[in-house]
């Protein structure tokens, strides 16, 4: 057994129980736990198949900003669990089935040679292969066009639910722009007229008094 098929048997384990101990777990912070372990387990797969970027990804934004957030989430909220198991048995048919389907899924996946099909080996890379400079190339070259959709969809994405958000919320100050446009100049100028006050001078005990303080600052204290 080589150290690669070993590390591959340890990762997979440690993804299967962190899996399972999502899904048993009564508590959501310790299934949030859970969660994590297994998507860095799952990086070190990834790690294994030579997809180094993927598993950087993983970790940097769905372990260390999704999770955080989820984990915040959770323990500011204050989730009732109970009522959230109220209905397990009523959806557990439907959950074993959708269960069965995938697992069918992925024995037909892991069994394919059976079936006529082959899958090539992986190909040997050299020393300097970088992952992470293919798929920038890839991503800015050949697929440049999907990718910049890709993000002004997500963009007006995050956008309508901060406006979905905010809408109905008592006490949020927002701006209208057809209103702020439609501000002539008297109303965006307001000329007040207020009376000048001259400071009264100094009496000659007071000026004596504050030229010796300025003198010595430290005699005030």
């Amino acid at each position: 057994m080589t150290i690669s098929l070993l590390l591959f048997y340890l990762f997979a384990g440690v993804t299967i129980s962190a899996a399972v101990g999502v899904v048993i777990s009564r508590n959501p912070v310790h299934a949030a736990l859970f969660l994590v372990l297994a998507f860095v387990s799952t990086s070190g797969l990834w790690v294994l198949l030579h997809a180094e970027f993927l598993a950087m990804v993983l970790i940097v934004v769905y372990v260390g900003a999704v999770m955080v957030l989820f984990l915040f989430v959770v323990m500011m909220l204050d989730i009732k669990v109970d009522p959230l198991r109220e209905g397990f048995a009523r959806y557990l048919p439907i959950g074993l089935l959708v269960a069965g389907i995938m697992l069918f899924q992925m024995l037909t996946l892991l069994s394919a040679k059976y079936f006529g099909v082959s899958f090539d080996p992986m190909a040997k890379t050299p020393a300097n292969y970088s992952n992470t400079e293919e798929i920038g190339l890839l991503l800015f070259t050949k697929y440049a066009v999907p990718f910049e959709l890709a993000s002004v969809v997500l963009l007006v994405a995050a956008i309508a639910a901060v406006v979905l958000t905010l809408r109905k919320r008592e006490g949020v100050k927002t701006q209208d722009p057809s209103a702020q446009v439609l501000v002539t100049k008297a109303q965006r100028l307001k000329i007040v007229s207020m009376e000048a006050s001259v400071p009264q001078p100094l009496s000659i005990p007071d000026a004596a008094s504050a030229a010796a303080v300025d003198a010595n600052p430290g005699a005030s204290k």
